[in-house]
């Protein structure tokens, strides 16, 4: 009897989290930088950069791509840590939020939550 694949079961939660994600950073990010970007260069590329990943980790989860889904995760971690880390430490480089700003703050800190509850899940089903 093989596994059940990473998508499906409780598995679904993670899909549809990481598509509502990509969704609503895409959205954010679109929006930002097709009206603002000049002025929060940075901020907006990386929220549109953490789109891509949300939506990479979508598709990776439906279909049930385990090693680039753990890259994914990966990456998305970094990110979190790095930026969330990195918008404490020179708020000036950031004049506006992105979806890693604070650890994801303003996403009630589910950008730092959730790649931990991935990897936990993947790592999980082997």
């Amino acid at each position: 009897m093989s596994p059940a694949p990473i998508g499906a079961g409780p598995g679904r939660a993670l899909v549809a989290l990481y598509g509502l994600f990509a969704l609503a950073a895409g959205a954010r990010a679109g929006v930002q930088i097709a009206t603002r970007f000049g002025e929060a260069p940075l901020a907006y590329s990386l929220s549109a950069f953490a789109a891509l990943v949300y939506l990479l980790l979508t598709v990776a989860l439906l279909r049930g791509a385990r090693r680039l889904a753990l890259a994914a995760l990966g990456v998305e971690l970094a990110g979190v840590l790095v930026i969330g880390a990195a918008s404490l430490l020179d708020p000036a480089a950031f004049p506006d939020a992105t979806v890693w700003s604070g650890f994801g703050r303003g996403y009630l800190y589910i950008p730092l939550v959730l790649p931990l509850v991935g990897l936990y899940w993947l790592l999980r089903r082997r």
